[in-house]
């Protein structure tokens, strides 16, 4: 099969598209022949080796987290599925090829589509885990950084069906998209605090850094201390004393639960997701460099 591999760490020029072995479904797998491959930020980190310490790679290694597709082989002691269901989940061992291995998928609904389906599973579950961390209530307010990204727009949708008043830092490109969304746009760097005071006057009950950028100084500055802001993206969190939220602790039937929801909000229109590039598989190194540089306007998606 094709697969995109990765023999060393580095930029993303060490991406390469090689045939290699397809691999097969073991005991509590299933193979899912793919349609749609989800790109996300952890992937250029661990290309680039800065989860080593934590998370070490055997080389060489096929990237990525997430795909969905169709069960075209089901290993032993697998219950509820079967050849041929559509489904997106979690992969084990890769999920830039055309064959990936999963033990932990949901169906995807009909009206869902590849592009869409594959966008839930990582952001999907961060979004719903830091908003449990944060214990978002009703009549609250949430400053969101990163409020266009997918992580930080399905923070929004969901704050927002809490009964959050949400506030959402982005570009301005981006403010009309999330005035749709639900929330009140706000240009992030200098004289945010100063803009965020202007809407809300006493602060914020909450924050999310989805952005990485900076923003923790400003947001404990609104907060008046470090309590309940989470950041998924700033390495500097430890020194200031803000919380990084690790990696999920629920277990992957509850966490498979969170993403059926998410799924079944997309098929009714209550939930929206966007794209922001889809690409072919070979177009990998691309994909990497665009979520790189940070200014993805929705879910880079690609195609075996």
């Amino acid at each position: 099969m094709q697969a995109i591999v990765f023999e060393e760490f580095g930029g993303p020029e060490v991406l390469r598209l090689k045939e290699i072995e397809e691999p097969h479904a073991g005991p509590g797998e299933v193979r899912i022949a793919v349609r749609a491959i989800g790109v996300n930020p952890m992937d250029f980190k661990v290309r680039r080796g800065w989860f080593e310490e934590f998370m070490p790679t055997q080389l060489p290694a096929v990237p990525g987290l997430e795909a969905a597709g169709v069960i075209d082989e089901v290993g032993e002691g697998v219950t509820g599925f079967a050849h041929g269901d559509e489904v997106v989940g979690w992969v084990r061992g890769g999920a830039y090829a055309e064959y990936a291995l999963a033990s932990n998928v949901v169906r995807k609904p009909e009206g869902v589509s590849w592009d869409q389906a594959v966008a839930l599973p990582v952001a999907g579950e961060t979004a719903d885990r830091v908003l449990r961390e944060l214990d978002v209530k009703k009549g609250e307010t949430v400053l969101v950084h990163g409020a266009a990204g997918v992580v930080g727009s399905l923070a929004v949708q969901l704050a927002v069906a809490r009964g959050a008043a949400v506030i959402g830092t982005a570009s301005s490109a981006n403010h009309d998209y999330l005035r749709d969304l639900g929330a009140v746009p706000m240009a992030y760097g200098e004289g945010l605090v100063e803009r965020v005071r202007a809407f809300a006057a006493q602060g914020v009950d909450a924050v999310f850094d989805a952005a990485g950028f900076g923003a923790l100084p400003d947001s404990i500055e609104l907060r008046g201390g470090t309590d309940r802001i989470v950041t998924i993206a700033d390495m500097s969190a430890q020194q200031l004393g803000v919380a990084m939220s690790p990696a999920p602790t629920t277990t992957p039937e509850e966490i498979a639960a969170v993403i059926s929801s998410q799924l079944a909000g997309i098929a009714d229109g209550t939930l929206r997701v966007r794209s922001d590039s889809v690409l072919p598989l070979a177009g990998a190194a691309k994909a990497q460099q665009k979520s790189e540089g940070g200014h993805a306007r929705g879910k880079l998606v690609l195609k075996p």
